[in-house]
């Protein structure tokens, strides 16, 4: 019988990991009632590694449904660093085992995005108990159609398009707003049809510029004196396709471009003589209390890996398809990447609507 659990927020944080915390912990009260012992893992699985934890009570999970960021704090202790033993010659896979048994735990949770999920399946296949679920603006945890954090983002997001199509209009500018979203464009996509971008860029379909000015040309030639542009931090052009990731970079250091959208600004000042902005909301985007919409999604992931617990089913990544909560294999989920696909419902959406995606 399961008597005492951990949970652990790993990676950036997001709106829905207090009210995934909350979901989890108060389904197990009203399951095992106070058989059952709950231990926060502090700052991710840094505080596996380095036994940093706090026991917990009922009233720790009250009042934090509506709360932005993870009252157990985070921290990025990437994948491919697990299994190398660095300067303070930890071991970090053997001290996460050996303190999860000092802590006598009967099941670990761990709330993160795709690192996360890649070294809950490491410890899952080292013995260890674990269930995972999915946290990520960026939408791109392979094996759910949505993960927490995602629509707030979308929301907030949509907002500062808004708000940026305001000035757009008035100074007749061209806006280039960086949206998060290093490898996928789901959020980009997303908050741009909802904002009404003019144009969208995302990683998955690398841009051409010369398609990015005659989309522009196109808007002045038919009195439209102001554009918007929602691109992807992660977006690249059809060149840089061509390059590895280190190059590209390398490349864009070189030239004094450190972003893709400063770049694209400046390309379109100079090929088209438009006046042109750049707009980075940054961290803004995973901030903040989470829509009612991820409210309702955490407390569904929550209170099923609850059920999951008590049911002994373990080494399973929570997911939702088709409008359902459902379980994968940890190892099915573990290393992979969802992208947004081009043939797919949104980007039809998108084209039918006239945005150009470069």
């Amino acid at each position: 019988m399961i008597k005492k659990i951990g949970i652990l927020t790993s990676g950036g944080d997001c709106p829905g990991l207090n009210a995934t915390i909350r979901g989890i912990a108060k389904a197990l009260y009203q399951i095992f009632g106070n058989n059952i012992q709950i231990i926060g893992v502090l700052d991710g699985f840094s505080g596996l590694i380095n036994d940093n934890w706090k026991e917990m009570h009922a009233d720790d999970f009250n009042g934090i449904l509506t709360r932005g960021g993870t009252i157990l704090g985070t921290k990025r202790t990437p994948f491919k660093l697990m299994r190398v033993v660095e300067e303070d010659k930890v071991d970090k896979v053997a001290k996460m085992k050996e303190n999860y048994h000092k802590m006598k735990l009967d099941c670990l949770f761990c709330l993160g995005g795709n690192g996360t999920h890649k070294t809950a399946n490491l410890l899952s296949e080292e013995g260890l108990n674990i269930i995972a679920l999915p946290k990520t603006i960026d939408n791109d945890i392979w094996g759910t159609d949505v993960s927490f954090g995602f629509h707030t983002a979308v929301d907030i997001a949509t907002e500062v398009i808004d708000r940026i199509h305001t000035t757009a209009t008035s100074h007749r500018r061209v806006m280039v707003i960086e949206l998060m979203g290093n490898k996928t464009g789901w959020l980009t996509l997303y908050s741009g049809i909802a904002g009404g971008a003019d144009i969208i860029l995302i990683p998955e379909k690398p841009y051409d510029i010369n398609n990015v000015v005659l989309a522009l040309n196109e808007r002045c030639a038919i009195g439209k004196g102001f554009s918007i542009l929602a691109v992807a931090e992660g977006a690249y052009d059809i060149k840089e396709a061509k390059m590895k990731r280190k190059k590209r970079m390398a490349l864009r250091a070189e030239n004094g471009e450190t972003t893709a959208t400063n770049r694209i600004a400046k390309q379109i000042e100079k090929l088209t003589g438009l006046e042109t902005r750049v707009a980075v909301p940054g961290h803004i985007q995973r901030g903040g209390s989470p829509s009612a919409y991820d409210r309702i999604l955490t407390t569904q992931f929550g209170t099923y890996a609850a059920k999951l617990a008590q049911q002994s089913k373990f080494g399973v990544a929570v997911a939702m398809v088709n409008n359902i909560v459902v379980d994968h294999p940890l190892s099915d989920v573990a290393g992979k990447t969802k992208f947004v696909p081009l043939d797919g419902g949104m980007v039809k959406v998108a084209k039918r609507m006239g945005i150009s995606l470069g």
